[in-house]
């Protein structure tokens, strides 16, 4: 139970700190020093854990990986939103810098 404990306790505090990343992002709206990659494999990780901790009854571990999928997901949408707002934002001014 003690490994539970602890597990599922970074597992939580995890969440809190992803939805840092995601206050961080949603304050600067540019994605930057950060791999939209890792972020998913991280994503998919969390989602084997999801799998995982009920087969070894880690409940407090699968409800901390519950926060650690749902933060993840949402910090992954918003850098995907993120960069390709970025990336519309520079076509529409290339496109009408290069028409003058």
């Amino acid at each position: 139970m003690i490994p539970d404990l602890i597990n599922g306790s970074f597992e939580i505090l995890a969440g809190f700190f992803i939805l840092n990343h995601c206050r961080v992002l949603f304050k600067s709206k540019k994605v930057r020093g950060v791999s939209v990659v890792s972020a998913i494999f991280f994503t998919a990780w969390g989602l084997w854990n999801l799998f995982y901790y009920p087969h070894l009854g880690q409940w407090l571990s699968f409800y901390g990986g519950i926060a650690v999928v749902v933060t993840n997901s949402i910090w992954v949408s918003m850098m995907i939103y993120y960069k390709r707002k970025e990336k519309d934002l520079n076509e529409n001014f290339s496109a009408r810098w290069n028409k003058r």
